[in-house]
């Protein structure tokens, strides 16, 4: 299947960012020039802060940066998935997120226009036919698409987590009858969920124990890459599958700008 965008692929490599040094009237400045309400604060390449147009309401034009600059914020890692970007942008009411690398140098930016941009480039709105056709095209062979329905209890996961939040509205939507079918592949002897994971983990919450699905019929002499990555990460059964809070996905991180007399004289990065 098409990995998934990351934010490397939509990121702005460019960015306006501001010194800890500067003073109010020179972020006033840049913001007149350029149109942006924000801006990173980086020091010798790394993000230390930032600083937004109502952080300078009613200081003095003189007052340095680092004084009135945010310095507890979210970033976002180059390999994050794009979707995980939008949720995170939901949630925490942000417009736009810092892209650092390990050290916490600054990459580029990735802003809810962004997260637009890469839905809209999805070619196919329907899974289960991309899936089809993509199976098709790499393995060479004909398949069929089944609707029926089929046992959650036998299906094997081939993605480790599901996000907390986006539960609450699959337990909903399946409680209002509005739940759209799951997408499996169906071998001899083993299910494999492909889409679909917070809709079945939802319905197992709700003691649901089967759901309609698009069943694509394959023989155990296909092997799949999503099998194989499926066992290497220890998914057998739904239970391996863990539920998540958004604020602690693992590339999401809060960085924090340490005291000068720090030993190491470096960003800290908490995870």
């Amino acid at each position: 299947m098409t990995e998934h965008p990351k934010v490397k692929d939509y990121m702005t490599q460019e960015v306006d960012t501001v010194s800890p040094d500067n003073d109010v009237k020179d972020v006033i400045n840049l913001i007149n020039k350029t149109g942006h309400q924000g801006f990173p604060v980086v020091e010798e390449g790394r993000v230390i802060g930032y600083i937004s147009a109502p952080a300078l309401l009613e200081k003095g034009t003189t007052v340095k940066i680092s004084e009135v600059m945010s310095q507890d914020i979210l970033v976002a890692d180059m390999d994050m998935d794009m979707s995980d970007v939008a949720r995170v942008l939901f949630r925490s009411g942000k417009s736009k997120l810092p892209v650092v690398d390990k050290n916490g140098n600054l990459q580029g930016i990735i802003t809810n226009t962004d997260v637009i941009r890469s839905q809209i480039e999805k070619t196919s709105p329907q899974k289960v036919w991309t899936l089809k056709k993509t199976l098709e095209a790499i393995h060479n062979i004909h398949l069929n698409v089944i609707r029926e329905p089929v046992n959650i209890g036998e299906l094997v996961p081939t993605q480790s987590k599901v996000y907390a939040d986006e539960l609450d509205g699959r337990i909903y939507e399946l409680k209002k009858g509005l739940a759209e079918p799951i997408v499996v592949i169906k071998k001899p002897g083993k299910v494999l969920l492909v889409d679909g994971h917070h809709r079945v983990i939802a319905a197992k919450k709700l003691g649901i124990k089967s759901m309609d699905a698009y069943v694509i019929p394959l023989g155990n002499e296909i092997k799949l890459g999503m099998e194989k990555t499926a066992n290497s990460a220890g998914l057998y059964t739904l239970s391996d599958i863990k539920i998540l809070d958004y604020a602690k996905h693992p590339l999401i991180q809060v960085t924090k700008r340490l005291k000068k007399n720090d030993e190491n004289g470096m960003v800290g990065i908490n995870q």
